[in-house]
């Protein structure tokens, strides 16, 4: 390391001498950080891991100082792994899986996945608000953070989970030109181009532009089903001196789709299915045709003001704008409770949301007396407008899986023709949030720290069907401690997070159908406990996050026990698990990641008519998950350059549909092998990639059975300049 540090100050030394000569301009600030560029590139030892994040706590922090769990999947290993969707990238977080492909509808159409026993989907970009309809191109990601538990006190409830949150952080423009043009082939007509560009546009380098660009296109593994996307990220900073800088960020995403319909089992029947063998007899059947389209363009805005008031206190001003648009048609197949038939439904969809994002946050760095105390204080506005207006759903055939019939149209101008008629209106829905926090990290000594936060949310909403405004306001506190019994190489930690969820009045009336009202309600709130250790030994060669958590979430909505036509508060559900995460480079060249989840969640609270008491929720997903991924890049000799990849996935059975007087129906567990074949010079990269190398069979689903893809081969070409 000192050789590495000396022989980056002796080139230094000639580039500044060298520099002067022909720039008198040249700034010592611009040395000093070019220097600190040098040393921070030497140290980072563990290509796995990011040290730092900016957006966790929402002030810079070391993972190993932070009393909260996140995960953090960088772009070097998805370059290792040959990343072309979000879903493989998610597939390094420990304890997540995917529940729900995209379907491309209106406000949920994006990909769903399970975290500490909740749905979760990704959006959050840089930590704002990014709703996205379809599916996310990785090529604008610098790294994905996976953060842990009900984070409600720094981000809100409106756009994550109580397990958790998605958070996208993108690639930023630098100061050197350069970059890199790839391209991918792949099973299944698989076709991937991408491009990133950075330069400076003036020669003081004030002024930073850096663009990402991608088109794909890629057919589904069955006999119908496709994706075609263009996707572009120009990205520009702006450095007016060494206390405020701009940066904007923008996405825009073109995407059309064939999305095959999931299978849904019946929720209110007495279970018709008990083996996976009819969905496997159909596994490459996709009841679906290419005609039958969703698309779904995105634009994604985030312009921020960054200037450093004092020593101590930076100022953060961010406005975030989006946009997602769904016009398509949209269908699923519905269990008709007979052991083989499915009914088609299937409508137009032509819908938009907007949402608009402002935040002000104050960041201070300072001492009171001789302890270190880091605190930020934020507002944030947050709003969304969401319009729907397309079609009604109607009935297009019958799906059988004894003979993978189906007598259903699935030409654009039949289904047309079914539609005429059922247009449902023009809807819209406006949310907004005010919103006021604080989180405060005090050193009460170099090896121990507290934290302290609290989230103050005011609700407003109202609806275009409805004359009744809905107001709401909850509170959300956060506390944790850390210990490092040796100094930024071993923390024992522990938290109190709290989480919420504003409730929209509901219609009730009395038991016999009368005395019609609207029901308001309270926020539903979740309370997680945890306590955990974290380890950065070995000289930086093995970081180590275990933990157990405790979620406990009250106040649900359930059915009235006297009146089914009625609704009330109580209800309570449980989620408990543990998580270990590893992050290793043992020799140099060889990188390691790997986890291991087990989660144990059940509803304890439930009315008898609800159906979940004492059961596992089936958004909770399978109980154990590991991921694993291993690569190893020879260093020195005839094969330098070469690398070898190695890893994969294994999931437990999976309960998809639980209920008491329906049934139980279990996907079954699986173990999926992946392995990568590399070689990397300074202006080129030729990669092979083998997903599903054994081509197992394998599902997803909630209260859905949807096959998985099977074996694919990706051949990649990156050069570099």
């Amino acid at each position: 390391m000192r050789k590495i540090i000396l022989s980056s100050l002796l080139c230094l030394g000639i580039y500044s001498a060298n520099a002067q000569e022909k720039k008198e301009n040249e700034t010592k600030k611009d040395t000093i950080k070019y220097l600190n560029e040098v040393i921070l590139e030497a140290k980072n030892e563990i290509k796995y891991k990011k040290e730092t994040s900016q957006n966790v706590s929402k002030m810079p922090l070391n993972d190993i100082e932070n009393p909260q769990v996140y995960n953090s999947i960088p772009v070097e290993l998805l370059k290792d792994q040959v990343v072309t969707n979000f879903n493989d990238a998610l597939k390094n977080a420990t304890g997540v899986t995917r529940l729900w492909e995209s379907t491309g509808r209106g406000t949920d159409g994006a990909e769903y996945y399970s975290m500490r026993g909740f749905s979760v989907q990704p959006t959050m970009i840089n930590g704002l608000p990014g709703i996205n309809n379809g599916t996310i191109d990785p090529s604008n990601i610098e790294s994905v953070e996976v953060i842990k538990g009900p984070s409600g006190t720094l981000f809100g409830s409106s756009l994550i989970s109580y397990g958790g949150l998605i958070n996208i952080v993108t690639k930023k423009p630098k100061s050197d030109f350069g970059g890199e043009i790839s391209y991918n082939a792949g099973s299944y007509g698989s076709d991937r181009v991408t491009a990133d560009i950075n330069m400076p546009l003036n020669k003081d380098k004030s002024t930073l532009l850096r663009v990402n660009t991608a088109y794909q296109k890629e057919n589904s593994f069955q006999d119908a089903g496709f994706n075609k996307s263009f996707f572009i990220a120009p990205s520009l900073k702006h450095i007016v001196n060494d206390k405020l800088y701009f940066l904007v960020n923008t996405e825009f995403t073109q995407r059309e789709s064939a999305n095959n319909p999931m299978i849904f089992l019946n929720r209110n029947n007495p279970l018709s299915f008990s083996s996976i063998d009819l969905f496997e007899k159909n596994y490459k059947n996709s009841f679906n045709s290419n005609d039958l389209t969703i698309s779904n363009p995105t634009f994604s805005l985030q312009a921020q003001m960054m200037y450093k008031l004092s020593s101590k206190w930076t100022s953060q001003t961010v406005l975030s704008r989006g946009n997602s648009k769904t016009n398509g048609y949209y269908h699923y197949l519905y269990d008709m409770s007979d052991g083989n038939s499915f009914q088609r439904y299937i409508a137009k969809l032509n819908g938009e949301t907007y949402t608009t994002d402002i935040q002000q946050n104050f960041i201070g760095d300072f001492n009171l007396g001789n302890m270190r105390n880091r605190l930020v204080v934020g507002l944030d506005y947050y709003k969304s407008n969401i319009l729907n207006g397309g079609s009604g759903w109607v009935g297009n055939g019958v799906v059988t899986l004894q003979d993978g019939e189906d007598d259903g149209d699935l030409t654009q101008a039949g289904v047309d023709d079914l539609l005429v008629g059922t247009f449902s209106g023009n809807t819209s829905a406006i949310n907004e949030v005010y919103s006021a926090y604080a989180s405060n990290i005090l050193n009460i000594l170099p090896q121990l720290s507290v934290m302290a936060s609290l989230r103050i949310d005011q609700f407003k909403s109202s609806t275009s069907t409805s004359d009744n405004d809905f107001d709401q306001t909850a509170v959300s506190p956060k506390f944790g401690i850390v210990y490092q019994p040796i100094l930024n190489k071993v923390s024992v930690f522990a938290n109190y997070m709290n989480g919420f969820k504003n409730i929209a009045p509901t219609t009730v009336s009395n038991v016999d159908g009368t005395n019609q009202r609207l029901q308001s309600f309270d926020p539903e709130h979740a309370n997680q406990y945890e306590f955990g250790v974290k380890t950065n030994i070995f000289k930086d060669k093995l970081a180590l996050t275990a933990s157990y958590y405790n979620i406990t979430v009250s106040n649900t909505v359930i059915v009235d026990p006297t009146n089914p036509n009625n609704s009330i508060q109580g209800g309570e559900s449980e989620s408990k698990g543990i998580e270990l995460s590893l992050i290793a480079n043992p020799v140099n060249g060889l990188n390691i990641i790997a986890g291991y989840s087990n989660n144990d969640a059940k509803v304890t609270k439930d009315s008898p008519a609800g159906g979940y008491l004492g059961l596992r929720p089936e958004s909770a997903g399978p109980e154990t998950l590991v991921n694993l991924w291993a690569n190893y890049t020879f260093q020195t000799g005839n094969l330098k350059g070469f690398g070898i990849g190695f890893g994969g996935n294994h999931a437990s059975e999976y309960k998809t549909l639980n209920r008491d007087g329906i049934g139980v129906f279990a996907l079954p567990s699986y173990t999926i092998v992946n392995t990568a074949l590399s070689y990397d010079t300074n202006k080129f990269n030729i990669t092979l990639k083998l997903n599903n190398a054994l081509n197992e069979k394998y599902y997803s689903g909630w209260s859905t059975v949807t096959p998985q893809r099977l074996r694919s081969l990706i051949a990649g070409l990156t050069y570099k300049f």
